[in-house]
């Protein structure tokens, strides 16, 4: 339990800290947010804003994880290693996404086949990974299975398991991306899930089936790790959130989005919480709907069911300010973290 602290209290001081300092490196050097000329008009004053901000919580996170291990003399473990692997992967390709946006001065960075195979490259060597390095017990991180609040259901098979694998990197790493179009919206919405994961990982070491073998006891390779993994991750981006917060004085720009992402998947694939992190990070499913139902709907009619997406910008549009947007999508967020919990110890309830 005290690693779990330790990990949270280092990434918060240190992207606290860190952030400010990136905000002026940045600021001296111009590396500014695009913005598109034909968005949501509101937000060209935030041209110029330091993008490029998710560079900070990604290393205080992977310090913090560090410093526990350091002070705890506990070893790091391959499933909080592989989940820091997939976050800091896809931070990279984030990180080439918005480094030619600045250096190109446009609103595009890599082109869509290029940061798609960034994605799927990474996560293929997670897939590949995860299901390796058994424990003493032959637990490994991941069984090619299918989970919601456990793994269910037979194997099936490691070329089917790589791909889903693949569809939930790529997947969430986008919805948390599309989710970035508000200061401090994917930071908060994305807080809370990891919140919920801080939790789950301690009620999975608490009730593990090496020492408390029963019905519902948990197969997980290193609950207390990933819990750790969890909150220096979570540390990180509350500090990062003082600063990211409306108005914001910096963005995460797709360096941030897409280690969150990363993150998220890594996460649910490792503590066999696949389909509940569906429910976890519903803010973030929700917005990539309203994209699939804007862009299918006009496919098919010509028309537009929001007036602009993602959801987000469809309030914008009818007049809500960008902080009644982003508190109330706060909330919808803690309400579907607080759902997905309340489904995960649901069945630990008295029958």
């Amino acid at each position: 339990m005290i690693s779990i602290i330790i990990a949270g209290a280092v990434g918060l001081i240190l992207s606290m800290l860190g952030t400010p300092l990136a905000i002026r490196l940045f600021s001296r050097r111009g590396y500014g947010q695009e913005v598109r000329e034909d968005g949501v008009q509101a937000h060209l004053s935030k041209k110029g804003t330091p993008t490029m901000g998710g560079t900070v919580f990604v290393l205080a996170a992977l310090v913090a994880y560090a410093v526990s291990h350091l002070i705890t003399l506990e070893p790091p473990t391959i499933s909080g290693m592989l989940v820091l692997f997939l976050m800091t992967g896809l931070g990279m390709v984030g990180f080439l996404d918005d480094f030619i946006k600045i250096y190109k001065q446009r609103s595009l960075g890599l082109r869509s086949g290029a940061k798609a195979l960034g994605q799927l490259v990474v996560g293929a060597v997670f897939a590949v990974l995860v299901v390796r390095f058994p424990n003493v017990y032959g637990i490994t991180p991941a069984q090619d299975k299918m989970s919601f609040l456990r793994d269910f259901g037979p194997s099936i098979g490691i070329i089917l398991f790589t791909a889903w694998v693949l569809i939930m990197i790529v997947g969430f790493s986008n919805a948390v991306n599309l989710t970035d179009g508000l200061d401090g919206l994917a930071s908060g919405a994305t807080a809370t899930v990891l919140g919920a994961y801080v939790l789950i990982g301690n009620w999975q070491l608490r009730n593990n089936c090496i020492d408390n073998l029963g019905p519902n006891c948990y197969w997980v390779r290193d609950p207390l790790d990933l819990a750790v993994v969890a909150s220096a991750v979570l540390g990180a981006l509350i500090g990062f959130l003082w600063w990211n917060a409306p108005p914001a004085r910096i963005f995460m720009g797709d360096t941030g989005s897409l280690a969150l992402g990363g993150v998220l998947a890594g996460l649910a694939i490792t503590t066999r919480t696949q389909w509940l992190l569906v429910i976890l990070a519903g803010m973030c499913v929700i917005i990539t709907l309203s994209v699939i139902i804007q862009v299918g709907f006009f496919k098919m009619t010509g028309k537009r069911v929001f007036r602009m997406a993602p959801l987000q910008h469809h309030f914008e549009l009818k007049g809500w300010a960008e902080t009644t947007i982003v508190i109330r999508f706060w909330l919808i967020a803690g309400l579907c973290a607080a759902a997905g919990l309340g489904l995960f110890y649901l069945e630990w309830m008295p029958k």
